[in-house]
């Protein structure tokens, strides 16, 4: 098997000569440091750099003309969200179970991070959407995504996370294998969602993850919904975000509230769609393209399954032998589902 490789000119053209017509695999891409990320694109997100890259198999090449390979931009961001667990599971007893979900994020780049002070955001998921991505559009030019809950990890010491190091953030802090096959032992999570009504067994050992905001009086837990849709958006910022506004539902004026989040803020959201008996229905989507291109789901349409949804791990690493994850900004693409909660 032959092997060619060239390096591209200032106008992204690599030049092959004497190439013998045949059926070739192509393929190029280009590493980009998280300052070339940041001076071609102009945004601010919290990333370690990227990848650009495109291919094409099993391509005749018979001529002398040029070959245009489609070019997708991956995104090395430092903390990304790694896995969603909210399809909850059936005990032994074959009694619905909610406990055991959670949140776990990944640290993928090369250097240790510190999370103290991020905010993990679990979007509007009524029946009847609140706000469509075309009522945003109108209402709010495309500027906000609408949060049901905000919770905040605590800032009043770092927490670092090493490379290929996670963050589990969940709703019960045990062992909830115990009478349950379907769960996971959660009793090492990092942080937990204290529920304020006594409902959820919560561990006194485990930091609190800070509320900011709740559009449920009663609820001070994760609200994830057990078929989903279960969007979450994870941001940072020095805003004093309890104070941000809220909105009613689109054309209300009293009701259920929700927090505006603004887009531009967003370091990573995954878009998690119910699974319908007529499939899944992209008009509910809640996060815009530019956030989450595509949407991942589990097979179950009303839960109680244990499947967790999980991102998948790419064909390289970090220079700290660490895993890269899978992110093209298409959940679509970048997850999978799994009834284990596999560790990365």
């Amino acid at each position: 098997m032959t092997h060619l490789t060239a390096v591209t000119d200032d106008d992204g053209i690599a030049t092959f000569a004497a190439v013998t017509p045949d059926v070739y695999d192509i393929s190029c891409s280009w590493t980009l440091t998280a300052a070339d990320y940041h001076r071609l694109t102009g945004d601010n997100q919290t990333v370690s750099g990227g990848t650009v890259a495109g291919s094409l198999n099993s391509h005749l090449v018979s001529t002398s003309e040029p070959i245009a390979l489609p070019m997708t931009l991956s995104i090395d961001r430092d903390i990304i969200i790694g896995k969603i667990y909210y399809a909850a599971s059936k005990d032994n007893n074959n009694r619905s179970y909610m406990p055991g979900k959670y949140i776990e994020l990944y640290n993928q780049s090369d250097d240790s991070v510190d999370v103290a002070g991020l905010y993990i955001a679990i979007m509007e998921a009524e029946s009847k959407q609140a706000y469509t991505l075309d009522n945003l559009h109108e209402a709010f030019a495309d500027s906000v995504v609408l949060a049901k809950q905000v919770f905040r990890i605590p800032c009043d010491t770092t927490v670092m996370v090493p490379p290929g190091g996670t963050v589990l953030i969940v709703n019960s802090a045990a062992d909830h294998t115990v009478g349950n096959d379907m769960e996971n032992d959660l009793s090492d999570a990092d942080f937990e969602a204290k529920d304020m009504l006594g409902k959820t067994q919560n561990n006194p050992d485990t930091p609190a993850l800070e509320l900011v905001y709740t559009m449920y009086p009663s609820i001070s837990n994760m609200n994830l919904l057990q078929s989903g849709p279960c969007a979450v958006v994870i941001f940072r910022t020095a805003d004093d975000v309890a104070s941000w506004p809220l909105t009613y539902a689109y054309g209300k004026t009293s009701g259920s509230q929700w927090m505006l989040i603004p887009r531009r803020l967003i370091i990573d959201g995954v878009e998690a769609l119910a699974n319908k008996v007529t499939g899944i229905d992209i008009a509910t989507k809640r996060l815009p393209a530019d956030i989450d291109a595509g949407y991942t789901f589990i097979e179950a349409r009303s839960g109680w399954t244990g499947e967790v949804v999980y991102r998948r791990t790419a064909n390289r690493r970090g220079s700290a032998g660490q895993l890269i994850l899978t992110d093209t900004n298409n959940s679509s693409n970048d997850f999978h589902v799994s009834t284990t909660r596999t560790q990365i």
